[in-house]
């Protein structure tokens, strides 16, 4: 707050803070904070702050320092300060040791406590001067939800109570806790007058209640003293963060999320009035009869209404399990696991419906029919899809590029266009989706662009054209990611055009790669009202090499289960000691189509080096004398 400056605060705040507080002699005061390293304006650390000399500081020793100011306070307040459990040492650790004193009765509790080999906590001199160590280390859940916390935990072979048991034995003038034992584990933990009935690990299922603003007072108005004489009187008091930017919240079953602070609050409470959660042993057995019951009720109720009505009926039992469940929480405060009747339910209904609806396997197979007669039309419509490929094997020494499709028909595609003696087109692009859909889209899009490349326009025509038509197709929610180029092969010249595509990887001789990011969104998403819209960059490629690839490249798998990503694309060029544009692309794709059943996406690249523009002559077919 703007009031004390940024957080962690000055070590004498909390001290008047306390001051406060004890004026309406709370019963407990815990600190949901640690205090782990001296206060930032303590005597010794601005001697080593500023480097100050033994003649500068006689009289700065001589100053009582902020964490010597708190703990005296802390050494005169019923307070209570946390620790933590943690699996790794803490550079300001000591052996500490728990405040409350343990007599347990039936057995050894460290058997069955949850244990961490080390803690995390404050300062040793001010962890002397409190009445009370509490825990605040909660259950690791996988969906992140704190339902329960254990009361006692162990760490470093020590046992802790948690920050709640702490404070309600401080405020009881408890100097013991008291643990009962059974056959199966922790039955009893008690601070006297208070007793909590715990599962066998010394876990309490935490039943909370909606937040109340009301109990919130800001650090701020105590440290002024603006509240009433008897606000805390004989209350519990909890210290501790609530800001987001502290990252101190919580999860709660409730579906809210509450400062750390409150798990604590709501946990003291539910000891003080015997409200926490029950995990009864008998409530298996109910579990077991019930779950029965309802999976018989919702088999023979499967096959005897009509197919349309037997999903009500499996969402009815689900909802009469759910509301039941319920129902015992919220009236007896009792937990009942309403996933084993779900699951069983679930499997019955199942059952059931494999025997009601055993007839459709023969619409299944009827599918699998039509299925097979679907393949045979993608096949021929991936053999018409290649024939649309430019031969471009003449122009090998200088542009070079590969399609490998994931599917039948590919989304991707590029073309080379000569369109004069010197200069050429050329356009690498990804349509969004795959499928017959996606070869349909493309092959408009490839067709528009050869079209207006025959027609020798500038680039930016060519681009604004290919757009405005791809948007008039209408192909609803389809787009084209794509990289448009002109390159004349005299003056070593590139323009070129990246309309929402990956970026265009550029490197010299000396392999000193460079990334080129797209300026314009892809194709068939806006429509273009003018030429100028389209931005366009022009570089200069002698002595450089230019790859250009889809997303199916940077997000394919490598062998070892990775994506291979722009820098494996890097690390490939990288290794080649011969860089022309069919190393560098059949490198790529090697790397990506090493066997697979399925390719992630299709693999589309691009290859670009003028250091050699000759063309290729096709090799005319060799007559061979047949010997007999």
């Amino acid at each position: 707050m703007g009031k004390f400056g940024q957080f962690p605060w000055n070590r004498k705040v909390f001290a008047k803070i306390l001051d406060q507080l004890n004026t309406s002699n709370p019963k407990a005061i815990g600190f949901d904070i640690f205090f782990t390293e001296k206060d930032k304006q303590s005597p010794e650390e601005i001697i080593k702050s500023y480097n100050l000399v033994p003649s500068d500081i006689s009289e700065l020793q001589n100053l009582k320092g902020p964490d010597d100011l708190f703990s005296e306070k802390l050494k005169e307040s019923k307070s209570v300060i946390a620790v933590l459990g943690s699996n790794v040492p803490s550079h300001s650790n000591y052996n500490r040791k728990a405040k409350a004193r343990f007599l347990s009765k039936g057995g050894d509790p460290k058997q069955f406590t949850y244990s961490y080999p080390y803690s995390i906590g404050s300062l040793e001199k001010l962890e002397e001067n409190v009445k009370g160590l509490g825990s605040i280390s909660f259950l690791d859940q996988l969906d992140g939800i704190i339902r329960s916390l254990p009361l006692i935990v162990q760490f470093n072979k020590k046992i802790y109570p948690t920050m709640g048991l702490e404070m309600v034995r401080i405020g009881s003038k408890q100097k013991n806790i008291y643990i009962e034992l059974n056959e199966v584990g922790v039955k009893r933990i008690s601070a006297r007058p208070y007793q909590v009935e715990s599962d066998p690990n010394g876990i309490i299922w935490i039943k909370y209640k909606r937040s109340d603003k009301k109990q919130y007072i800001s650090a701020g108005d105590v440290y002024d003293g603006k509240f009433q004489s008897d606000f805390f009187k004989d209350k519990y008091v909890l210290i501790g963060a609530s800001a987001q930017g502290l990252f101190d919240l919580v999860k709660t079953p409730l579906g809210v999320t509450i400062p750390g602070v409150e798990v604590h609050a709501n946990v003291i409470e539910n000891i003080l009035d015997k409200s926490y959660l029950i995990r009864n042993p008998n409530t298996y057995v109910f579990e077991l009869l019930f779950s029965i019951i309802v999976a018989l009720i919702t088999f023979i109720l499967s096959q005897k209404i009509k197919p349309k009505y037997s999903l009500s009926i499996f969402f009815g039992n689900i909802l009469a399990i759910i509301i039941i469940g319920f129902s015992i929480y919220k009236f007896r405060s009792e937990l009942v696991d309403i996933s084993y009747p779900i699951f069983i339910v679930t499997i019955t209904f199942l059952t059931g419906l494999y025997f009601r609806f055993i007839k459709e396997n023969q619409i299944a197979l009827e599918n699998l029919q039509k299925e097979a007669k679907l393949l045979k039309e993608r096949e021929l419509a991936a053999g018409v899809q290649k024939s649309l490929f430019p031969d471009i094997s003449k122009f090998e020494n200088f542009i070079y590029a590969r399609n490998i499709p994931a599917r039948d028909v590919s989304g991707d595609y590029f073309d080379v266009i000569k369109v004069n003696q010197d200069e050429y087109f050329f356009t690498l692009a990804d349509v969004s989706g795959k499928g017959v859909k996606a070869g349909m889209y493309m092959a408009k899009a490839s067709s528009i662009f050869r079209t207006l490349s025959n027609l020798s326009f500038p680039l930016e025509k060519v681009v604004f054209g290919v757009n405005n038509e791809i948007v008039e197709a209408k192909f609803k929610g389809m787009f084209v990611t794509a990289v448009f180029g002109k390159f004349n092969i005299k003056t070593g010249d590139l323009t070129f055009v990246n309309a929402g595509h990956e970026s265009i990887m550029v490197f010299n001789r000396n392999k000193e790669f460079d990334f080129i990011k797209s300026e314009l969104p892809p194709i068939g998403i806006v429509k273009y009202f003018a030429e100028s819209m389209v931005k366009s960059k022009t570089i200069n490629l002698n002595d450089k090499t230019i790859v250009i690839y889809t997303d199916g490249v940077t997000e394919g798998y490598l062998k070892n289960g990775q994506e291979l990503g722009a820098e494996g694309v890097k690390q490939i060029v990288s290794k080649l000691d011969i860089i022309t544009p069919k190393n560098v692309v059949d490198s790529i794709a090697e790397q990506l189509n090493w066997g697979a059943d399925k390719l992630r996406d299709d693999i589309t690249c691009l290859a670009l080096d003028l250091k050699n523009t000759e063309l290729i002559k096709p090799q005319k077919k060799q007559k061979q004398d047949i010997k007999s």
